[in-house]
């Protein structure tokens, strides 16, 4: 079961929670939802909202989810749960039914943005903005050497954080 609490309530390290530990980005577009592993983004203010900013590449299934929906969402899962993260960044909705292998179940937000029962946290976004990461802009050069190798570059979505679910232990 979960509980609402008020973002400036999480006591997670967001540096672990997201670099380390992983979180699943799901959203739905036409009745159909598609998930994928993420160990990239951030929490913070901006314009005088609790935000949370992710990452997804064109080519990745969750995009074309990502760009038909208002929401989307952030599951945070307990380190027993790795292997779920593991296999959600490794394959692709294309191809299989991820939740469906990884025995993960469907449910709704409030504002009817999905997430996974099995997640400890879960952040419910509501889309604000997006801009295409533009290779022009590095100032460190070796960034784009780095992890953009075949010029790929992420969109990137900064999402009002709408509700936060904790699960009660």
């Amino acid at each position: 079961m979960f509980t609402s609490i008020k973002p400036e309530e999480l006591k997670q390290n967001v540096f672990s929670a997201i670099g380390k530990q992983w979180m699943l980005i799901t959203a739905e577009k036409d009745g159909k939802s598609n998930t994928m592993t993420a160990s990239w983004g951030g929490l913070g203010v901006l314009w005088g909202k609790n935000v949370a900013t992710i990452y997804v590449r064109p080519q990745r299934y969750t995009y074309e989810f990502v760009e038909g929906s208002d929401t989307f969402t952030l599951s945070f899962f307990p380190q027993e749960k790795h292997g779920v993260l593991e296999y959600c960044g490794a394959k692709s909705g294309r191809d299989v039914d991820k939740a469906k292998e990884c025995g993960l179940t469907a449910a709704k937000a409030a504002n009817d943005a999905p997430y996974w029962e099995e997640a400890e946290l879960v952040l419910v976004c509501r889309k604000l903005y997006w801009q295409d990461i533009d290779p022009a802009h590095f100032v460190d050069a070796s960034i784009d050497e780095k992890c953009y190798g075949t010029h790929d570059y992420h969109r990137m979505y900064i999402g009002e954080i709408v509700e936060v679910l904790k699960k009660e232990l």
